[in-house]
């Protein structure tokens, strides 16, 4: 009778680890989701992650796990029914095992949104999670890392309450591990508490995250460099003080290498933990420059397509904007071009806003430089994209700001000559245009010839007959007419010529 007894209980135990692992197995795929959670498969796997087995309760919590990692209904159930509770007293008492499963499914819950992250906090996980940093097991360390990384990077409040737990001096230490994949969640960890306010990402750098992560950037660890550059990144960009003492950790050259890198997210976040470094100060953009960085930017500019273009152009509008020194170098590094191909070319409009905002920010500074920028056509082909149809708001806004930015500047006519004929202009750019040929005709005979010859002076006719009383267009076109005989005016004013032939017709010999 006791022998029936103990193969009864084997038999039981063996269908409970059956039923778990094909639970779990059936978990992988996301067609059957909807199929687990109809069949009330969240209720039963509850009490398993508790039992005694240790086999059905790490396949009951994998389960638990990805039903709720791949759906947000799911991960909201284990709220609900109150695992939370349990799950937390498995990362009190358990061994490492039960503590990774643990981690791996208040990941999978906190991943969805900040109110589940919350419910989250509220449990007591956090002080649970970041007591399993110091395990020895590293696998352990890794999965609290992604949970915690995972509820910061919802909101400062909730990035708060993990760094009021301890947790950035103990991640900080995981980056000292030998293991790479450890390395790279504890930068991927401080890189979701660092986003959200400069307070926090002051936390991580006195915490001494800088002085280990820029030696990253350098690995020959594709992953780990992508991760380091990224964290670099939210941690530089919120102040000065910040961003030079990454500097000041002898980030470059090592970064102006990872440009260069084989994998595209190492060089757009490469490019982009510059662009944050450039935005601050004219010391910074200097410095970038004295190191090499604006031919460096400016080649991943040229190299680059699509939304990984982004930091590159603004970093090169931020560097540009600086002075006219640094605004001449983007020049001399052939920094014009990459930029009005992105305006012709790039789909997205936010490219070309950021594009044609750059080249506002190269052309400003003198004449020299509107010349510059003018020489590549930029001028024509930013009307084009400005008066397009289906151009956004503030696509049209930067485009209309550069415009003003280069041609106030441009003393150059034959440059604004093609923007003056273009019949597409705007009246709030042309008269931009007529007004610096106002300042510069007076004083430019060849100028003024020329104007007339490519009909120029025959356009402003044309537009005075449109244009309102008492507008800047208007009070321009009469400053230009003024340096011109009233006879030349005359002839070419509209109509004229159907007066003269109607005094042909009239005269009589």
């Amino acid at each position: 009778m006791s022998r029936q007894i103990v193969t009864c209980f084997e038999d039981y135990q063996k269908a409970r680890i059956s039923f778990v692992q094909n639970i779990a197995t059936f978990a992988e795929r996301p067609q059957n989701i909807d199929a687990l959670k109809e069949s009330g498969v969240m209720l039963l796997l509850k009490p398993l992650i508790t039992d005694p087995v240790p086999s059905v309760c790490l396949s009951a919590s994998l389960a638990l796990g990805r039903l709720a990692n791949a759906s947000e209904e799911m991960a909201e159930a284990v709220v609900q029914n109150d695992i939370l509770p349990q799950l937390v007293t498995s990362l009190k008492e358990q061994n490492k095992f039960f503590k990774k499963s643990a981690a791996f499914i208040i990941r999978s819950v906190v991943k969805h949104n900040a109110a589940l992250a919350q419910a989250v906090v509220e449990s007591g996980a956090l002080e649970s999670l970041v007591s399993c940093l110091q395990e020895f097991d590293p696998g352990c360390k890794e999965s609290a890392l992604f949970a915690l990384g995972y509820i910061a990077r919802h909101n400062g409040d909730l990035a708060q309450f993990v760094v009021d737990a301890g947790a950035v001096p103990l991640t900080v230490l995981c980056l000292q591990e030998p293991e790479l994949t450890l390395k790279r969640v504890s930068a991927s960890t401080l890189a979701d508490i660092a986003k959200h306010t400069p307070e926090l990402a002051q936390v991580v750098a006195d915490s001494g995250g800088i002085g280990y992560l820029v030696p990253f950037v350098s690995s020959a660890d594709t992953k780990l460099k992508m991760q380091a550059t990224a964290c670099l990144a939210q941690i530089a960009k919120h102040s000065v003080d910040l961003a030079e003492q990454i500097v000041g950790a002898e980030l470059f050259p090592r970064v102006l290498d990872c440009l260069k890198d084989s994998d595209a997210s190492v060089r757009k976040n490469a490019a982009t933990l510059i662009r944050e470094i450039a935005k601050h100060s004219l010391d910074l953009a200097k410095y970038i420059s004295d190191m090499g960085g604006i031919p460096a930017v400016v080649a991943f500019t040229n190299e680059t397509l699509g939304a990984d273009r982004l930091p590159g152009v603004m970093c090169v509008g931020y560097i540009a904007a600086f002075s006219e020194a640094l605004a001449l170098k983007v020049i001399t590094s052939k920094g014009i071009a990459p930029l009005v191909h992105c305006v012709v070319t790039e789909p997205a409009d936010y490219l070309k806003a950021a594009a044609a905002w750059a080249l506002g920010q190269i052309g400003r500074h003198s004449a020299d430089h509107a010349k510059a920028v003018a020489d590549e056509g930029v001028l024509p082909k930013l009307v084009t994209v400005m008066v397009h149809e289906k151009a956004t708001d503030d696509l049209r806004a930067k485009c209309k700001a550069a415009l003003k930015a280069i041609i106030g500047k441009c003393v150059f006519l034959p440059a604004l000559e093609p923007l003056l004929l273009q019949p597409a202009a705007p009246k709030e750019i042309l008269k931009y245009i007529v007004e610096q040929y106002a300042k510069v005709l007076p004083s430019d005979v060849e100028g003024r010839k020329q104007f007339v010859s490519c009909g120029g002076l025959q356009r402003i006719q044309e537009l005075d007959a449109a244009a309102e009383e008492g507008s800047r267009l208007k009070t321009a076109i009469a400053q230009v007419n003024a340096c011109y005989p009233v006879e030349v005016v005359r002839y070419y004013t509209p109509g004229y010529k159907s007066e003269l032939f109607q005094k042909i017709e009239e005269f009589r010999p």
